[in-house]
């Protein structure tokens, strides 16, 4: 069981500390994603639905994505324990976000990209999400010196962390990328003439990068040649999304003209 706002901080009602923030980066998201959509004159009716779909299959994924951790499958939780119990995955969750959006675009019969609406939106989501990870788990693997976040007793026995040693604040880490990212997005990315849909692919591809780097010292479970499971995941679909990115700018479709930036905003 997760620690409690009043557990940590004493905040009131009694109310899971992990969920509390990933209501609240969802709270924020929609804010930002229904303001990113007025700005660009996306009015239409069946947004809504792509947004649910992006949320149905985040959840859904977020715990399938840690499923199959064992080659005997009777090592692994059912079906039903996994979506009930099972840890979640932050990179499943943006895969499942992803494909819920795509099927739901085929229910609906909704053609235009959307991944620049959504793609601030993800980025502060996930900032203030991992809040929610940085106070229920372990922070990271021991930094070597004297700096670093150090876990008392009970802390320490709730996470599976070593007690008093300094370790990485790996989810710090996230917490900034993220934020950059939101920032760059925001202030910069969404007001220049990248093509429709581009600014999701350039973010994931970006936090794939980063988060494949930050693994070495999250101390999460070594799972194959000194790699642990997103970084295995990551080694296989970052050269997809860069393999992606290239062939788009090689053929100019990466960035669009400037005679059409006042339709781009309109149609991304």
């Amino acid at each position: 069981m997760f620690p409690t706002l009043k557990d940590l901080f004493g905040w009131g009602l009694p109310i899971d500390t992990h969920s509390a923030f990933v209501a609240l980066a969802l709270g924020l998201a929609g804010v930002v994603f229904l303001v990113e959509s007025r700005r660009r004159g996306v009015t239409d009716p069946r947004i809504p639905y792509l947004v649910l779909g992006a949320l149905a299959g985040a959840a859904v994924f977020s715990r399938l994505g840690t499923w199959a951790q064992h080659l005997d499958p009777s090592k692994n939780l059912s079906l039903f324990e996994q979506l009930a119990f099972g840890h979640a995955s932050m990179l499943s969750a943006l895969v499942g976000a992803w494909l819920g959006v795509h099927v739901a675009k085929r229910i609906v019969k909704y053609g235009p990209r959307t991944g620049d609406l959504f793609a601030p939106a993800v980025a502060l989501a996930l900032a203030v999400g991992r809040f929610g990870c940085l106070f229920t788990e372990i922070p990271g693997t021991p930094t070597g010196s004297d700096w670093g976040i150090v876990l008392d007793a009970d802390a320490a026995a709730y996470t599976g962390a070593p007690a008093g040693v300094p370790l990485h604040p790996s989810f710090v880490y996230e917490i900034v990328f993220h934020l950059v990212a939101f920032a760059a997005l925001w202030f910069w990315l969404r007001h220049r003439p990248i093509a429709a849909g581009e600014l999701l692919t350039l973010y994931v591809a970006a936090y794939g990068v980063f988060r494949f780097s930050v693994e070495f010292v999250r101390g999460n479970e070594v799972a194959w040649m000194g790699l642990t499971r997103p970084q295995l995941f990551l080694i296989v679909t970052i050269p997809l999304l860069l393999a992606r990115i290239a062939y788009q700018a090689a053929r100019g479709r990466l960035v669009v003209p400037a005679e059409r930036m006042a339709t781009h905003g309109q149609t991304a």
